[in-house]
């Protein structure tokens, strides 16, 4: 479905001998395209009319062009199994001017700047997500912290610099467009040609590394400033006076200032030098003892024996403590397979990580308790399907389930089928990054996210609430 929503380009034209034929661009380097002359040009501009920013902006535009270099990588090839390993090289590109950006030595007064850059870097981490959550949603995750640094700015340069001003705007548009182009064209992770692509292993990824996007963000990065004739042409002791002459306060005070004198005596190439040789204070060596700290490293938790059983009390399964690691009895599909046989048996799942479990036959419910990153795929719920403390879940229905309850859930991501599209209610509570998913008549998969945010007013002595605009 996310093919056929994004198209698929045809293979590229042979080039022959004797020049180059220009390849057509998929839809999705298109809109990347578009994503990168809109907001992320502007916003390098912006970081270039703030001086004290440095050359960031050629090296947001490098990693934004790097980028590029993979989401084109996708249109022409399967994806691989280990995608993170295939995608090394390019990755790799990608985090050499992030590393720059982050030890850069600024000017105090840009503190927040590059702490508003850092926070927002870390979206271009959507080439590697696999949901929960979307790449869509993990790049608006970094709107809150982003926001956090920039209001600072705003608040300190409001009325007084339009520039810094325009640096925030600039900032958050380029974080919501980029969401916006994720949720378009990469809404269960980066796209892959699986379609008419070639394998990964007939690829050298270098190639890609050393395209022509790669090229045009260097090309565009400015020149760093000439350094001042002055210190370039004077060295040794004569740029240390100078130096200190430029630090002298008007009531004469200096980096200097404060700094004891040597005397004769204590200068030890003189003859005045008292002892023949400089004395050095004996210093003890301190024994190591079986009391020195040591890093704390957080222990982790102990967790229970795996369990897959089924208990006649209650007609209940449970599952619990189960990993994708661990477990020896995953079928060929690599999913845990339970098999209802009655429906007025349950399924109760505790404490699962990085697992898929597929329940075939109608039950009466389903529980998913203190889960992490589980996949849950079931056939048809009597009664309801709950989530309660768990963290990036996935649960998919293949019919019926007339309700669904979320509680103290971060991360949670609901499959519908048609059957239940009518039928289905939610009920949450203090959770977050909720959304559901279903396909629409018209074959197109749609996804919606589960307000968070509401507004409540008091009216007539009661109150009401409705869904904030955020949502509308």
């Amino acid at each position: 479905q996310l093919e056929a929503k994004a198209g698929v380009s045809p293979p590229p034209a042979s080039s022959g001998g004797g020049g180059a034929v220009e390849e057509e661009l998929h839809p999705s380097l298109k809109a990347y395209d578009t994503h990168i002359e809109e907001t992320v040009k502007p916003f390098v501009n912006a970081c270039n009319d703030l001086p004290g920013l440095k050359n960031i902006g050629s090296l947001i535009l490098e990693t934004w062009m790097t980028i590029r270099s993979i989401i084109r990588l996708g249109t022409k090839c399967k994806k691989p199994k280990d995608v993170a390993t295939a995608l090394k090289p390019l990755l790799t590109a990608v985090q050499t001017p992030v590393q720059s950006i982050s030890k850069m030595r600024l000017d105090r007064d840009y503190d927040w700047h590059q702490k508003a850059i850092m926070e927002m870097l870390v979206s271009i981490s959507w080439v590697v997500c696999v949901p929960p959550p979307n790449p869509s949603m993990f790049v608006k995750e970094t709107i809150g912290s982003t926001d956090f640094w920039s209001n600072k700015i705003r608040k300190m340069y409001k009325g007084k610099d339009e520039k810094q001003i325009l640096f925030c705007d600039a900032l958050k548009k380029l974080i919501q467009d980029l969401a916006k182009y994720c949720q378009e064209f990469h809404l269960s992770g980066l796209f892959w040609n699986n379609a008419r692509g070639v394998d990964m292993e007939s690829v050298d990824v270098n190639e890609f590394l050393a395209g022509a996007e790669v090229k045009e963000a260097k090309k565009e990065a400015p020149k760093p400033a000439a350094a001042p004739a002055a210190a370039a042409a004077g060295g040794g002791a004569a740029a240390l006076f100078g130096e200190l002459a430029v630090k002298r306060t008007n009531d004469g005070t200096s980096a200097a200032t404060g700094l004891r004198k040597v005397t004769k005596d204590q200068q030890t190439w003189r003859k005045e030098f008292k002892g023949g040789e400089p004395t050095t204070t004996p210093t003890t060596t301190a024994k190591p003892t079986t009391t020195t700290a040591a890093v704390a490293v957080p222990a982790k938790k102990k967790k229970g024996p795996p369990k897959c059983e089924y208990q006649n009390q209650g007609s209940k399964w449970n599952i619990e403590n189960q990993t994708k690691d661990d477990n020896t009895g995953l079928g060929d599909s690599g999913m845990l397979e339970i098999t209802v046989t009655d429906a007025k048996q349950q399924v109760y799942i505790y404490k699962c990580e990085n697992i898929t479990i597929n329940v075939t036959g109608k039950l009466k419910s389903i529980i998913l308790d203190s889960c992490s990153k589980t996949n849950i795929l079931f056939d048809s719920a009597i009664s309801a399907c709950e989530i309660v403390n768990c963290k990036r879940v996935q649960v998919q229905t293949r019919g019926l389930c007339p309700s669904v309850s979320i509680d103290k859930t971060d991360g949670c991501l609901v499959y519908l089928s048609k059957e239940s599209l009518s039928s289905t209610s939610f009920v949450t509570s203090k959770s977050t990054e909720m959304n559901v998913n279903w396909e629409g008549e018209d074959g197109e998969t749609k996804e919606a996210p589960i307000p968070e945010q509401f507004v409540h007013k008091l009216v007539n002595g009661s109150i009401t609430s409705d869904v904030s605009d955020l949502y509308h």
